[in-house]
């Protein structure tokens, strides 16, 4: 007998890898940022460069870990609300053979090790992930519901997460433009 609990660590480490990856992309940025406008030199009389990273990249990473198991509850609430309108399985089975798609996370997660030296390439490879992972668990979905069930999971998914998506850039032009709007020498 298989035991059904074996990914269950693998999304928490996931997003850890994820948050670190983006993390150090991030805190390179920070220091960079700090030496333009002048406050490296200040912070380095405090703290020695390596506590300074060190500090920038645990507050980073618990940002980004943040974001991202935001995105995974949200994730998932919008796939189980899909499941509960376009499935026919009552009793979760099709969840669980589902699950062994966090394996695709987790090999993105580490491959994006690499690629932090380069937003482009860190935003690729999670998006790719988040692709294959979608039509892997679509594909494992499918077997188990309708044709028109699978394709009615598949709209509502895309048609949440565009909603989703434009609802947060509409808020982030709403704020720019506020706040460049209230700038005295503008």
């Amino acid at each position: 007998m298989k035991n059904p609990y074996v990914f269950g660590f693998l999304p928490l480490i996931t997003i850890v890898l994820f948050s670190l990856s983006f993390a150090t992309f991030s805190m390179n940025k920070v220091i960079d940022l700090f030496k333009v406008i002048g406050v490296y030199s200040g912070m380095r009389e405090f703290l020695s460069d390596i506590e300074l990273k060190l500090f920038l990249l645990i507050i980073l990473a618990l940002i980004y870990f943040m974001v991202f198991s935001a995105l995974k509850l949200i994730a998932e609430t919008i796939h189980e609300i899909g499941m509960l309108f376009f499935s026919k399985d009552y009793e979760g089975k099709t969840m669980a053979q589902a699950r062994g798609g966090f394996v695709i996370f987790f090999i993105g997660a580490i491959i994006s090790l690499v690629g932090f030296q380069s937003i482009q390439l860190l935003l690729i490879i999670f998006l790719l992930t988040t692709f294959i992972y979608f039509v892997y668990v679509v594909y494992k979905l499918s077997g188990s519901m309708s044709l028109i069930g699978t394709l009615g999971l598949v709209m509502f998914e895309i048609i949440i997460w565009s909603l989703f998506m434009a609802l947060v850039i509409y808020i982030i032009i709403k704020l720019y433009n506020g706040i460049i709007a209230s700038l005295p020498f503008l």
